[in-house]
């Protein structure tokens, strides 16, 4: 009797250890990512979902232009500074904000919005924008398969299939 329990667990237990390690090593569809560094003595953090290419055109088809995106996946980027700082020239308070962006071919319009915590921009409201600011955007020939973010010495950029747009940070 004892035997046969015995087999029993260990059957069970193989059986978790390979649906474990199935479940790990599947990669989620946009997986979470945060871009962080400090600039000026204040500390910045860019939490996003980050999806992939796979193929598709991605600035002007999936994501339109002119048109207020998420700048991710799942829910609203989000950007953090510990201090007040000056994006392009125009001053952001500290604090979190939910991060968007309205893309064109040579700039773009990135948006700091004081809803941190949003999913998507379906509910986006403008008039809780603390910072709207143009940027330049460019081609790339390189081709970024996952949407990136990353916090420079002086400037954030994002970057994504042959599209980049960054903010320079003062």
């Amino acid at each position: 009797m004892k035997k046969m329990n015995l087999k029993r667990f260990g059957l069970l237990t193989m059986l978790l250890a390979m649906v474990s390690i199935v479940a790990f090593a599947q990669e989620k569809a946009s997986p979470a990512k945060t871009a962080e560094g400090t600039i000026k003595g204040s500390k910045i953090t860019i939490n996003y979902s980050s999806p992939a290419v796979k193929g598709r055109v991605i600035w002007g088809d999936l994501v339109p232009l002119g048109q207020v995106w998420r700048a991710g996946a799942d829910d609203a980027t989000t950007f953090e500074t510990s201090k007040d700082i000056k994006i392009q020239g125009q001053t952001l308070p500290a604090g979190k904000y939910s991060f968007f962006i309205i893309p064109g071919e040579t700039s773009s319009t990135f948006i700091f919005n004081k809803e941190a915590k949003q999913w998507g921009a379906y509910k986006y409201d403008q008039s809780k924008d603390a910072l709207r600011v143009e940027v330049p955007s460019i081609q790339t020939s390189t081709l970024e398969e996952r949407l990136v973010y990353e916090v420079k010495s002086d400037s954030f950029e994002i970057r994504w299939e042959y599209g980049k747009a960054s903010a320079k940070i003062e």
